[in-house]
Parts: C-alpha cells; sequence; structure tokens
C-alpha cells in the first residue's frame, strides 16, 4: 500500500483537538436555538439572544475547515444536528408526559417554552443545514484559490456570505408572523451582529487556528473532496496535509 493511499488519521495517529472543537460546536448549536424563542433588544435592535452564541459556530467551523478539512466540517455539522434533533425530541416527550399534582401549574410553564417555538426549530433547522455547509465549502475553495493566503480576509468573507443566508431564512420561517418591516430590519441587524462577532473574534480564531496546525502538523487542503453535503467520508490521503 502506497502512504498516498493511507487514511489521514493513521498518518496522524489522530488529530488530538477535533474532539473538542466537535464537541464545543455542537453545544453551542443546542444552546443557540433553546434561547432564540425569547427576544432581547440591545442598543434599541431587536434580535433573537440565540444569534449572539451562534455566531461562535460560524468561528468554530472556519477553524475545523481550515485546519482539518471540509469533511471533517461536514461531520461536525451532523453531529451538532443529531444532538440537536435529540434534545428537542426529548423535550417534546417530556412536554406530553403526565405531570404530577402538586407540579401542574410549574409544568404547564415549562411545557409552554418547549411547545412553542416549533416554527423556530423549523427555522433553525432550515437556514443550518444551508448555511453552514456553506460557510465551510467557502472556506475551503477560498482557501485552495488562494493558496492558503490572507485567512482573516477568506474567515470574514466566508461568514459574511453564509450569516447573511442563514439571516434571511431563519427570520423568514422563524417569525413569519411579523410585519414585512419588521421582518427586514430583524434580518439585517442579526445579520450586522453576527458579522461584528466574527470580525471582533478574528484576531482569535487566526491565532488558535494557526496554533492547532503547528500543534497537529496538520494544514488540509480539499483538492478531490467530494463536497456533498449528504457524503460522509472522513478520511484524507497524505497529499492533502501540506503543512510546512
Amino acid at each position: 500500500m502506497t502512504t498516498d493511499r493511507i487514511p489521514l488519521q493513521i498518518i496522524t495517529n489522530q488529530p488530538k483537538h477535533l474532539w473538542f472543537l466537535m464537541l464545543s460546536y455542537a453545544m453551542i448549536i443546542s444552546i443557540s436555538n433553546w434561547y432564540d424563542a425569547r427576544l432581547i433588544s440591545i442598543f434599541s435592535f431587536t434580535i433573537s439572544p440565540g444569534a449572539l452564541i451562534f455566531s461562535l459556530s460560524f468561528l468554530l467551523s472556519d477553524i475545523i475547515t481550515e485546519v482539518y478539512g471540509y469533511k471533517n466540517a461536514r461531520r461536525a455539522i451532523w453531529a451538532a444536528l443529531f444532538f440537536n434533533l435529540l434534545f428537542i425530541i426529548f423535550g417534546q416527550i417530556v412536554a406530553h408526559m403526565p405531570s404530577p399534582s402538586f407540579s401542574i401549574e410549574n409544568n404547564v410553564a415549562f411545557d409552554k417554552l418547549l411547545t412553542a417555538n416549533l416554527w423556530i426549530v423549523a427555522g433553525s433547522f432550515i437556514s443550518y443545514l444551508i448555511a453552514e455547509p456553506l460557510n465551510s465549502y467557502l472556506i475551503s475553495k477560498l482557501k485552495m484559490k488562494l493558496d492558503g493566503k490572507y485567512m482573516g480576509i477568506r474567515f470574514i468573507l466566508s461568514t459574511i456570505i453564509a450569516v447573511f443566508i442563514d439571516s434571511i431564512l431563519f427570520i423568514a420561517i422563524a417569525f413569519h408572523a411579523l410585519e414585512t418591516e419588521n421582518l427586514i430590519k430583524m434580518m439585517l441587524t442579526i445579520w450586522l451582529f453576527k458579522s461584528i462577532i466574527e470580525i471582533l473574534g478574528l484576531p482569535l480564531s487566526i491565532r488558535l487556528a494557526k496554533w492547532l496546525k503547528h500543534n497537529e502538523k496538520l494544514d488540509i487542503y480539499d483538492n478531490k473532496t467530494d463536497f456533498n453535503v449528504f457524503n460522509l467520508d472522513v478520511n484524507y490521503n497524505h497529499n492533502d496535509n501540506r503543512y510546512n
């Protein structure tokens, strides 16, 4: 067997930090959906609070794609979707189970919280399955196009585009009952806030990506990757790693 046919995991003895990045990514996705039902006002702008922490998912997705490749970012996207589904399904099961007589009032309030955001859940899932793979796809393609240069520009450009799509889809579905003017304002506001968070977090994300590349001895390029989001292949060849 030639070296370039050996899966990346065997060559590198398994990346040391990928598991934690994927776990953090999945947790951020689940947490953001939990708080989306409660709108907040910041400097007279109305946004969903989940948007504040959800922006971190794009930062993590940028880093995973930049260091470990699109295939691993795609695996993180599906892992986060699975645990988010598990969280929601279990919540619906709990909400429909009988309550003890001494806790009916408290349980009714809790059940209302779990069941009132089905449109938010639908908007979140649809926007997630389009925007997150798009973000990783753009990171990967821009990396190859620019030969790995201008990491900061690539991170910002991919996120601004993906967040714009995410904001439009999520707000249009989750808060469809609002007036058109309010919908447009929320879309632009959330897009702006997420983009600002990405820019503010850029120094950290660039430093972390460079540190991971050095620590893992990895810098994956998706030259022969099938970008089909439903393809679950995670193996890379030795030649895909261009570290140093």
